[in-house]
C-alpha cells in the first residue's frame, strides 16, 4: 500500500541515527505497538500527506550471518556495505544515498554508488552531520565526485536539514496503489525461503476458479492475484521468488525482510508458513512480531502436514500448543494444518480468513464490556503500586479494524503490564477476536473519584 524508501550508505554514516531523526520528529508512526522483543528497523511515516515505509537497511543488516564471508574486516565491511546497497536498489522504490559529511570522502561512498547508479532507482543523495553552512558548502564540493549533484546537508543529531530531506523525498515518491475498498481483503503470504508460499498462493487461486486480474505490486518482481470469494475480492499479495536477483550466500535474509515488510504494510491479514518439518524459526518469530507490531490480522500456516503425519510427528492438538508457546506474544494467532502441495486441509484455510477478517471489525457494546470488566477486576483486583491501587471508571471501544479500547482510569501510571494483559485476555475470552491484536489505551480522568 505504502510506498518504500531505503536509507543506505557505507557503514558509521549515522543511517540508523537518520532513521530514528525521520521516524521520531514527525511523531508519525503508523500503528505503532510498542513491546515486540525485536530490534526496530522500519516505520510508516507519512509528511505532507503522503505516507511510507521507512527503511534502516544497517538495523536488518545486523540480523545477517556474516561468518559465511571473508573473516579479513576490512573486505567483509565492503561486502557489508555492497550487500544493502544491493539489496535496497532491488526493493525500494526510492532510496536516500547518506554519506559522512565530516569525515568526508570515503573509496566506500563510490562502490555504493556505482550500484544505485546501475539499478537506476530515484536516489536522494544526503551527507549527515553536517551542522553548518561552511560544513555545507564543504560537503557539496568534496560529494561532487560521486554523480549525484549537491548532497542534502542534515544532522541527523540536531534534527537540521530533514525537513528538506523529507520534501525531497516526498517528491520523488512513486504513485501509490489504491487502498483496498471495503469489498476487498489484502493478505499477505509470509514465511522462510521455500516453505512453500507460491505452492499456498498457486492453490488458492485454483481453488477459487475466479481471477478477477493479475496487476503489478510495489514490490520487485511480486505479483498479486485478486480472486473472488462470497462477493469479496481477496488480493493475495506472494513475497516468493526471494532468491532471484540475490546472492544466495548472504542476501536472502536481508532481501526476504524486505519483500515481506512491504507485503504486510500493503495488508490487513498476514498468512505466516511454517514448515512442519522444522517448527518456528526465529526468522518466523521476527515476521509475526512485525505482523504484530503493524497490528494486522495473523493467522498460522502449517504447510507440509502430511509429510509430518508420515514421519510420526506431534499432533495438531500438541503441536498447536507448541507453536503458541514458540510464539509467546501471539497466543491468539489460529493454527491451520494443510498441505500446499497436495491441497489437504486447504478447505478450512480461507473460512478462517473470513473469521479473523470479521474479527478486525468486531465491536463490542460499551454495557457489556463495561459490565465484563468490572466483574472481572473484582473478581480479580489489580495489585496496589506505592499504596495506591488502579481505578477503572469506564470503558469503550472507539477503534476497530483493528479494535482498540480506551479505559478511563484513576491514575493510568498505576497500570502493570501483567495486569493489562490479565485485562486483555478477558476481553479475548468474554468477546472472541481470534486471529487479531487489541490495545488498550489507559486515559486519566481529571482527578475525579470511582464509585
Amino acid at each position: 500500500m505504502y510506498p518504500t524508501v531505503a536509507i543506505v550508505g557505507r557503514p558509521n554514516v549515522g543511517k540508523s541515527a537518520l532513521f530514528n531523526r525521520l521516524v521520531g520528529q514527525r511523531l508519525a508512526i503508523v500503528e505503532d505497538t510498542p513491546g515486540v522483543t525485536r530490534d526496530r528497523l522500519y516505520a510508516v511515516a507519512e509528511w505532507l500527506g503522503r505516507y511510507f515505509t521507512l527503511v534502516d537497511t544497517g538495523g536488518i543488516e545486523a540480523d545477517v550471518d556474516l561468518r559465511k564471508e571473508a573473516t579479513d574486516e576490512p573486505t567483509r565491511i565492503r561486502a557489508n556495505a555492497r550487500r544493502q546497497a544491493e539489496a535496497a536498489a532491488q526493493m525500494a522504490d526510492v532510496v536516500i544515498f547518506v554519506v559522512d559529511g565530516r569525515e568526508g570522502y570515503n573509496p566506500l561512498d563510490d562502490e555504493v554508488a556505482l550500484i544505485l547508479r546501475r539499478a537506476k532507482r530515484d536516489v536522494i543523495f544526503a551527507a549527515n552531520k553536517v551542522e553548518s553552512p561552511a560544513a555545507r558548502q564543504s560537503a557539496t564540493a568534496e560529494f561532487a565526485r560521486l554523480g549525484f549533484g549537491d548532497p542534502i546537508g542534515v544532522s541527523a543529531i540536531h534534527g537540521e536539514g530533514t525537513g528538506d530531506l523529507l520534501d525531497a523525498v516526498v517528491a520523488h515518491l512513486p504513485a501509490e496503489l489504491e487502498a483496498p475498498g471495503d469489498d476487498e481483503l489484502a493478505i499477505a503470504i509470509i514465511g522462510q525461503p521455500n516453505v512453500g508460499k507460491s505452492s499456498l498462493l498457486n492453490a488458492l487461486v485454483g481453488q477459487e476458479r475466479a481471477i478477477v486480474s493479475t496487476v503489478p505490486g510495489t514490490t520487485r518482481d511480486a505479483i498479486d492475484e485478486v480472486v473472488e470469494r462470497n462477493g469479496r475480492r481477496l488480493r493475495l499479495i506472494d513475497t516468493a521468488g526471494i532468491r532471484r536477483h540475490v546472492d544466495k550466500r548472504d542476501s536472502i535474509e536481508y532481501y526476504s525482510s524486505l519483500r515481506s515488510l512491504a507485503a504486510i504494510s500493503r495488508s490487513r491479514i498476514a498468512l505466516l508458513l511454517i514448515d512442519a518439518m522444522k517448527g518456528i524459526l526465529a526468522q518466523d518469530r521476527r515476521l509475526a512480531g512485525i505482523a504484530i507490531e503493524e497490528r494486522k490480522g495473523l493467522i498460522l500456516v502449517v504447510n507440509k502436514w502430511d509429510l509430518a503425519l508420515e514421519q510420526g510427528g506431534y499432533g495438531q492438538g500438541e503441536l498447536t500448543e507448541i507453536l503458541h508457546q514458540q510464539l509467546g506474544f501471539a497466543p491468539y494467532a489460529p493454527v491451520v494444518f494443510l498441505s500446499a502441495l497436495t491441497k489437504r486441509g486447504l478447505g478450512k484455510l480461507l473460512p478462517m480468513v473470513d473469521r479473523v477478517a470479521e474479527n478486525l471489525r468486531r465491536r463490542v457494546p460499551t454495557p457489556q464490556l463495561n459490565e465484563v470488566l468490572r466483574d472481572s477486576m473484582l473478581a480479580h483486583p489489580p495489585p496496589p503500586v506505592k499504596g495506591r491501587r488502579l481505578k477503572v471508571f469506564y470503558a469503550s471501544q472507539p477503534y476497530d479494524n483493528p479494535p482498540g479500547f480506551v479505559l478511563i482510569a484513576n491514575d493510568p501510571e498505576l497500570v502493570h503490564f501483567s495486569y493489562q494483559r490479565f485485562l486483555e485476555n478477558v476481553i479475548r475470552q468474554h468477546f472472541g477476536f481470534e486471529g487479531v491484536p487489541i490495545t488498550l489505551h489507559f486515559r486519566e480522568r481529571g482527578g475525579a473519584e470511582a464509585t
